[in-house]
């Protein structure tokens, strides 16, 4: 295996680690105290509406992301998803940041504690993790492959 790809191999495995072990975490925490989660989404001013359904479909759908980031064929189509995932909670907490007078945090555990400065760039950091395990998986498509 060259250098190059033996070292974009663990960088995406090492991405894909960090994402799975945030949206488990992510996901439990929102479903260990799912009342409070669940009344927090219906305090949101562009969320009230789904509140009900994206109770269940936000951890769901993390603990999916978790599960095929594992399964090295769906990584590609994972990180994809994740970057779309961490997109839409960026937007989210801009949009309330901007046009609401009341900015309910619908997040759990120790992320709930950030600010919502951290909060964002916490966010990007994941969104360009996302973006650099796309582009290594793009360029060489064997690491979906290979066998640690």
């Amino acid at each position: 295996m060259k250098w190059n790809q033996k070292h974009s191999h663990r960088i995406v495995e090492t991405i894909s680690l960090l994402f799975i072990v945030l949206f488990i975490y992510a996901a439990t925490s929102k479903l260990w105290d799912f009342g409070q989660f669940k009344v927090q989404l219906g305090q949101s001013p562009i969320l009230t509406a789904y509140a009900d359904w994206l109770a269940w479909l936000v951890p769901l759908t993390e603990y999916v992301l978790a599960i095929l980031l594992l399964w090295k064929p769906q990584r590609l189509s994972a990180l994809y998803a994740a970057f779309g995932l961490m997109v839409m909670f960026t937007t989210y907490i801009i949009l309330v940041l901007n046009f609401s007078d009341y900015i309910p945090c619908s997040c759990g555990g120790v992320l709930e504690d950030l600010g919502w400065t951290e909060h964002i760039v916490f966010n990007l950091i994941f969104i360009a993790l996302a973006f650099i395990g796309i582009i290594l998986l793009e360029e060489h498509p064997t690491l979906n492959t290979i066998v640690s």
